[in-house]
């Protein structure tokens, strides 16, 4: 990949993304396997006006040797040094960059239910201190290329080709090519256009429909509304949290959710490859997993807390997405679930409740945004997928037809 576009793409990252402001510091998340880049992306900080820029480097395989080696009640446990970065996060609020290189396949093998559970410790003790930084702080995920994930995308090339080939996608997916600023003030007006018009219906419930057996009724919740693209902070400042996004996506009603719906792309969990899987919703949460393999992986993940079996979101993209009609299975959650539409399950998006900053954590869970440990995508859309809105008068208004939409 040229060198003038891997430099525009770290400057996508740090001034559209987290928009580093002067006097910040940074935190910046990577694979071992990216340090020139990871060189500009902090060069690209500084040219902002950062005060320190700190780099936290991983490498899967290690990850996958602790989960092997050490026993649960030691990967239970927090130290004082990560103890202390959290603090840190929570005190000095710095921007996130997380530079997503993870193998797909990278900890296959290790045993679920203990990595699990030690996961399931581990973030209850970092939660309180996630919870002092949400919606205060400006974070951002950009997709960055390592051997393993791109011979997973492309199997068929040699190493080096694979790697390109993956840059190449991600970076047009990123709308990197050209100018990317200016692509993306125009990409952010066009997502808030499409979210005032979604808005303006005030839609009580959407309903899901598709060939694969996705019947699907979900409440939305009538103080929230749809975002998109870019997020602003409680101090004002503007950022954009997923390079790429195509997404439109609310925080649905806890609770109002019915039927059944089936996953329409592969979900990568904790190592693991999931296909065809599919969840039944009664009363708003998850009472059946629907799955032939790896389902103890599933029915883990809704054990993890009292939140993990309800939605926490819920997203419209086109199927004629530009990430879709590439063609190509990233099996990495930040392209898949940008490529047509999906929900979570677990943590709500309290800032999708209109005037949010007024109220405190326990009022925005008190009203229906739920609340958990974990937030996972999944894909559902499909080409033939319909989507209605039904409105507090009962009208019933179609929002996709074959897949995309209609209004």
């Amino acid at each position: 990949m040229k060198e003038e576009t891997l430099r525009n793409f770290a400057r996508l990252i740090v001034e559209k993304g987290v928009n580093v402001q002067n006097g910040q510091e940074v935190l910046i998340r990577c694979d071992v396997e990216n340090p020139v880049f990871v060189a500009m992306v902090t060069e690209e900080c500084y040219k902002r006006g950062a005060s320190y820029v700190k780099v936290e480097f991983s490498y899967t395989p290690i990850q996958k040797l602790a989960y092997e080696y050490r026993s649960l009640e030691g990967l239970s446990e927090v130290n004082a040094m990560d103890l202390e970065v959290q603090k840190w996060q929570a005190e000095k609020l710095p921007c996130r960059i997380w530079l997503d290189s993870d193998d797909p396949d990278g900890l296959s093998g290790v045993d679920t239910e203990k990595m699990a559970k030690a996961n399931m410790a581990r973030t209850k003790i970092f939660k309180p201190y996630r919870d002092i930084m949400e919606n205060r702080n400006q974070w951002t995920i950009a997709g960055v290329p390592s051997a393993a994930w791109a011979k997973k995308v492309f199997p068929d090339v040699p190493e080096s080709e694979a790697v390109e080939k993956l840059w190449e996608a991600i970076i047009k997916c990123s709308r990197c090519e050209g100018d990317p600023i200016a692509e993306w003030e125009t990409h952010n007006k066009n997502l808030k256009k499409r979210c005032d018009f979604i808005n303006s219906y005030g839609f009580e419930f959407l309903e899901y429909e598709s060939s694969n057996g996705t019947s699907l009724k979900v409440g939305l919740n009538p103080k929230a509304q749809f975002l998109g693209g870019e997020e602003k902070t409680l101090q004002g400042t503007y950022f954009n949290p997923n390079i790429p996004s195509e997404e439109l996506f609310t925080s649905p009603l806890k609770g109002s959710a019915e039927g059944v719906v089936y996953a329409t792309k592969p979900l990568s969990y904790q190592g693991k490859i999931i296909e065809n899987f599919g969840f039944e919703f009664k009363g708003g949460r998850v009472v059946k997993v629907l799955a032939d393999k790896n389902r103890d992986v599933l029915e883990h993940m809704i054990k993890m807390d009292e939140g993990a079996p309800y939605m926490g979101e819920v997203a419209l993209i086109g199927y004629d997405s530009p990430i879709n009609n590439t063609g190509i299975l990233f099996y990495n959650t930040l392209f898949d679930e940008n490529a047509s539409c999906h929900i979570a399950l677990g943590m709500g998006y309290t800032n999708t409740l209109k005037d949010f900053e007024k109220y405190t954590k326990e009022e925005q869970n008190a009203m229906g945004v739920n609340d958990s440990v974990i937030h996972v995508d999944f894909m559902m859309g499909s080409r033939d997928m319909n989507i209605f809105g039904i409105t507090a008068a009962g009208e019933k208004v179609q929002i996709f037809r074959d897949g995309d939409f209609v209004i």
